[in-house]
């Protein structure tokens, strides 16, 4: 075996609350051992596989590599063991869904091993940043401290939301975001596709949908149309699932369909006020239609196992739900006595065209009343203030992402001091508090049920406030990572002290990307860019 010079140890939980920064990953380790010794990198180091299946691992390190300072590692396919190289390496038994990667680092060889392609992909990154925060973009022999890793991810699900039709940024902008997450070991991109402001994706069935309803931003409602091509969608797909990421679409009904409606106002449930056409009709045939054939396209696209139905806030705009005649109508004829109860069976109907479709809904915390089957469909639960809504779920046995305005919204402010970002009753969301993902008081609820499922966390980033990618970004991070620990790292692994140290070198990392941030060692050194400047919450 190519590993024979190196000895692979077994570590020991990890059970003592002083960390150990030498390894200087992000998220923190599940366990890890150092021991005497040292292994150095340089222009001259080789990458060794012994099975196909690791060659492509092989290649993507080495591409990694060559993009930081030029050099050119040598990959081999060999079973033969060399000093001095990186082993790529497979375990017996695959496990195509399986996390769990190794990484051993002796005098003589350094070992990354997996039970699968994601778990080497992971070992890659945990060996990069050892590496990044050891300077190997400056070009110099980088030295390793001898460690043994094996980890493994506490959450199965650790996701990020980007909203992008507030705000349309574009795709280079996304597959940066998407190298970002992989680095950090993220592996869901819940993407926010539609909503009142803009509709940011192509269907050709109905080529208004972009080319009208992608007229718009938040801040400017007159801006002209921007969306992404059906042709853009599959590039940013398979970039992605490069990286190990899926991609959730979500179309959101039936409220927040203000941008659709304006495009094909005969499907417009109506809506008063600033919420004027903000609903789908849910009594004509044509917009149940009109919405299958939206997913279909959709389900296309994106070849991961989820689509997301949005379904929040509907009774902002569904006053006519009340009034209009055909609407009352149609509710007498199917039993339904009020307007609750009619978004009820709009959500039910629209998941079962999902579940025709192979899918599983996803949907925001509100349709966890509508009675959509909990084999079929998973909640995002994200009103941190009504726990009894999460309650709610688990009991009735649907498997819930856990996304909380606090701590888990990045447009809201990261210090006193701000002054562009959202609030929730004066309160913000520190990278403290971010690391502290989901919380003593959510954690209790979920031990308390036996029979919870919990699929993972989200953070997300709702963009009505961040007009462009300087401020995306510099609300982004570095609370990324602190959300990443949170949703990789077992809680008996974690220190936020250790964190805090840690993330100084991944803020140099930054600067090498040229990534806006905010320091929250120096924040004179970080000034907030300029936002819209209002404290409203999203309801």
């Amino acid at each position: 075996m190519i590993v024979g010079a190196c000895t692979l140890i077994a570590a020991p939980a990890w059970a003592t609350t002083a960390c150990l920064p030498d390894a200087d990953i992000i998220p923190a380790p599940a366990n890890r051992t150092f021991s005497a010794g040292a292994f150095t990198m340089d222009a001259g180091t080789k990458i060794i596989y012994e099975s196909s299946a690791e060659k492509a691992t092989a290649e993507i390190l080495q591409a990694e590599v060559k993009a930081r300072n030029g050099w050119k590692w040598k990959v081999l396919h060999t079973g033969k063991h060399i000093a001095g190289a990186v082993v790529i390496k497979s375990a017996k038994n695959n496990k195509s869904d399986a996390e769990d990667y190794s990484l051993t680092v002796c005098s003589t060889q350094l070992v990354l091993q997996a039970t699968s392609d994601a778990g080497l992909f992971y070992a890659v990154q945990s060996l990069l940043q050892m590496a990044d925060a050891r300077g190997i973009s400056a070009g110099r022999p980088v030295t390793l401290p001898a460690i043994h890793i094996t980890d493994a991810p506490h959450f199965a699900w650790r996701g990020l939301l980007l909203d992008e039709s507030d705000h349309f940024y574009g795709k280079q902008t996304v597959e940066e975001l998407l190298d970002a997450m992989a680095y950090l070991k993220l592996n869901r991109l819940h993407w926010h596709l539609t909503d009142d402001a803009g509709w940011r994706i192509e269907i050709k069935r109905y080529p208004k949908l972009a080319q009208i309803g992608g007229k718009g931003n938040w801040s400017d409602p007159q801006a002209p149309a921007a969306y992404y091509t059906q042709a853009d969608i599959r590039e940013i797909v398979a970039y992605a699932q490069q990286r190990r990421i899926i991609i959730i679409p979500e179309v959101d009904m039936p409220g927040h369909a203000t941008a659709a409606t304006r495009a094909y106002p005969e499907i417009s449930g109506g809506g008063t006020g600033e919420w004027a056409d903000f609903t789908f009709n849910p009594a004509r045939s044509e917009t149940y239609v009109f919405l299958r054939n939206v997913l279909q396209e959709l389900d296309a696209l994106f070849p991961g196992p989820y689509l997301h139905l949005g379904g929040d806030e509907v009774s902002f705009g569904n006053q006519p739900w009340s009034t209009d005649p055909k609407i009352l109508n149609f509710s007498r004829n199917h039993g339904l006595t009020n307007a609750v109860e009619l978004e009820k069976y709009f959500v039910r109907r629209m998941a079962a065209v999902n579940h025709d479709l192979g899918k599983t809904t996803m949907g925001w915390d509100e349709i966890t009343r509508a009675g959509v089957p909990p084999a079929t469909a998973a909640i995002m639960w994200w009103r941190h203030d009504q726990t009894n809504v999460l309650k709610q779920a688990l009991d009735h046995g649907y498997p819930v992402v856990l996304c909380p305005r606090l701590p888990c919204y990045f447009d809201y402010d990261q210090a006193a001091a701000h002054q562009y970002g959202r609030r929730f009753k004066r309160q913000f969301n520190r990278l403290e508090d971010v690391y502290d993902s989901p919380g003593t008081n959510i954690t209790e609820i979920i031990n308390a049920n036996p029979r919870a499922k919990i699929m993972g966390l989200e953070a997300c980033l709702w963009t009505e406030w961040m007009p462009d990618r300087t401020r995306l970004d510099y609300m982004t991070f570095p609370r990324l990572a602190a959300f990443a620990e949170a949703a990789w790292t077992p809680p008996t692994a974690k220190n936020k002290a250790n964190f805090m140290a840690r993330t100084k070198w991944y803020l140099n990392e930054l600067d090498r990307r040229k990534i806006p941030y905010y320091n929250p060692f120096n924040p004179a050194s970080t000034p907030e860019p300029f936002g819209p400047k209002n404290h409203q919450t999203r309801p």
